[in-house]
């Protein structure tokens, strides 16, 4: 049985209308800030793609008016199930911009578990788009993915080894200093920017990074921005693996 539903998040962002809409209606800005890799056709009847950990799922845009309004619908499941997403952007004085998220669509038996998962992670992705628009203006990020099964561990275990690998107190603070050292890769310094019983977002000089936990599963969605990125998704892997091992 399906159940409708929908959520509506606004944000005022410190970036220009043409800005936000280069963050949230094309492939390598959605790459900036939101999860996987992205892929935006740019017209109206398009497609917009998103890739997970090789799983792709599609939308077909339905609403493509530069500076103002991006918006796209999945396609329909056998059981009714489908996603809508509308982005509205309006000028401020100041430089600032108003963007308005609209998520909305059927879910399925399961649902309010769906729908508490989506609420809670909309704060956050905006909340990463404007870390995004504030420190790395004019720049577009690599994304790099990693995931593990956590197994019997519960959520607080895995919050725990994530604070441990990025050197942090358990619960990790706002505001708080973070390293970690990944094999082949630069170190890791940076802030603690966000933090919730789920997630750890770390911003640093080159990159934002979140570590997750999500239904059994140990989740890292960074976005990159330095000049060396070759093996980065791997030596990620590497160490979450470790991590968790």
């Amino acid at each position: 049985m399906t159940h409708p539903f929908e959520i509506e998040q606004e944000t005022t962002l410190p970036a220009s209308p043409e800005q936000v809409w280069e963050a949230i209606a094309t492939g390598p800005g959605i790459n900036s800030w939101f999860m996987g890799r992205n892929e935006v056709e740019p017209r109206e009847g398009g497609i917009a793609a998103m890739d997970i950990g090789g799983h792709r799922e599609e939308a077909v845009i339905t609403a493509y008016e530069p500076g103002k309004r991006f918006a796209a619908r999945t396609h329909t499941t056998a059981d009714g199930r489908f996603m809508a997403f509308e982005y509205l952007i309006e000028g401020r004085d100041g430089g600032c911009t108003v963007l308005r998220v609209v998520q909305s669509g059927l879910l399925g038996d399961n649902w309010q578990d769906e729908y508490d998962a989506l609420r809670r992670g909309w704060p956050f992705h905006l909340h990463t788009l404007r870390e995004y628009l504030t420190h790395f203006p004019g720049r577009t990020g690599v994304p790099v993915s990693a995931m593990a099964p956590s197994g019997r561990w519960s959520a607080q275990k895995v919050r725990a080894a994530f604070s441990r690998g990025l050197s942090l107190p358990d619960p990790a603070a706002v505001g708080a200093r973070a390293h970690a050292e990944p094999a082949d890769l630069p170190p890791l310094d940076g802030e603690v920017v966000w933090s919730d019983d789920e997630r750890i977002e770390v911003r640093t000089t080159d990159g934002i990074y979140t570590f997750l936990n999500f239904a059994g599963t140990a989740l890292m969605f960074h976005h990159l921005f330095g000049p060396d990125t070759d093996g980065a998704e791997a030596a990620w892997q590497q160490w979450l693996t470790g991590l968790l091992g």
